[in-house]
């Protein structure tokens, strides 16, 4: 059977690449006797900037994308009706505010050491597009690693340290300069690229042509 290593560019401040992942996990199941999945997620940010203030999330995309406040509103209610489709918690997605997620993305890296990474990313989805939590503070952090089965302690050193720094520092400069500027993103046996937040019929047919090329 063929294995396809699907390596995810994606920030947890993302609502996309939480949508994403969810039409992935479709595409991988309606797949399931055909293939089989390797996944490993990688660093990106979209607030570098661990001192800047947090704000208010609608105020701050209008101005990031010069739209007005409601039209911000629309499309976060738009998405939020394609996230409960597909199960997804994002009931606080307007509520929430801006976050740099570096030590997040330190907490992942960690946790793919223990075979969690995915539980991990899952669990900081859920905290920040659910319940509007501070995904850049340590207590939040600790606890959506004891909900992905993970020892919260260990957690907290780990927050406590500079670990995992300098991996996901790499992470952002390897798929910066690879021309990935958006996310998610979906490289596929280091060679395919896949952008966006796909339905699950267009990755289906996108992992089927890449075997058979393989």
């Amino acid at each position: 059977m063929t294995t396809l290593q699907i390596d995810i560019v994606s920030d947890i401040a993302c609502p996309w690449c939480a949508i994403g992942y969810a039409r992935l996990e479709k595409a991988m199941a309606a797949l399931n006797d055909e293939m089989d999945f390797a996944i490993e997620w990688h660093s990106f940010e979209l607030n570098p900037d661990p001192a800047a203030d947090a704000e208010p999330i609608l105020p701050a995309l209008a101005r990031k994308y010069g739209r007005s406040e409601d039209e911000v509103r629309d499309n976060q209610s738009q998405m939020m009706v394609v996230a409960k489709e597909l199960g997804l918690n994002f009931e606080k997605l307007q509520e929430r505010y801006t976050r740099n997620t570096f030590d997040a993305h330190r907490l992942v890296k960690w946790a793919g050491e223990q075979g969690k990474q995915t539980d991990m990313k899952m669990a900081c989805f859920e905290a920040y597009f659910g319940r509007a939590e501070n995904i850049s503070d340590s207590d939040v952090l600790v606890a959506c690693a004891e909900s992905a089965g993970l020892d919260g302690n260990e957690a907290r050193a780990v927050l406590s340290s500079d670990r995992y720094a300098d991996a996901v520092r790499e992470d952002e400069a390897k798929y910066q300069q690879a021309g990935v500027s958006a996310v998610p993103a979906y490289i596929i046996n280091q060679t395919y690229l896949i952008s966006g937040a796909q339905e699950p019929e267009t990755l289906t047919q996108a992992f089927r042509e890449i075997s058979e090329e393989i």
